[in-house]
């Protein structure tokens, strides 16, 4: 049974990753992780992911993107992607974490998605690809 609670992660707040997916539960590897037993989306955001493609940060209008998942191929709306565009219809939270050391992230704060974009990029193969970019806005 789904737990509908909600989340308190305090903002700035220095959490270990394993702790978090102890708790919580969802993929312990890669940027998207979905408990099964918990409304929530644990997103993670590090300045590693840019030697692989994914370049996340803020805008000027204070829009976080994001980059999708998926190495090889085009990115398509499935898994990790699919569930972050679907997260209201799905009734689930976007929690936002910034890697700051190995396995420890810090919380930025609770999103929501209010759009995507497609860019131009390479996948671990060197190929050409279509990447999806999703637009995330702080929920106050």
């Amino acid at each position: 049974m789904k737990q509908q609670t909600r989340h308190q992660f305090i903002k700035d707040e220095i959490y270990k990753r394993t702790e978090l997916h102890d708790r919580y539960g969802g993929q312990m590897q890669g940027g998207i992780s979905t408990p099964s037993q918990h409304n929530i989306i644990l997103l993670f955001t590090s300045q590693t992911g840019e030697q692989y493609g994914y370049k996340d940060g803020w805008t000027a209008e204070r829009v976080f993107l994001y980059t999708g998942e998926g190495q090889v191929g085009d990115m398509t709306f499935t898994r990790g992607n699919r569930v972050i565009r679907d997260h209201l219809q799905l009734e689930k939270e976007l929690h936002l974490f910034e890697y700051v050391n190995r396995g420890y992230v810090r919380y930025i704060g609770q999103m929501m998605y209010r759009g995507f974009q497609y860019r131009k990029g390479r996948d671990i193969n060197g190929n050409e690809r279509k990447v999806i970019v999703f637009e995330l806005t702080p929920v106050k």
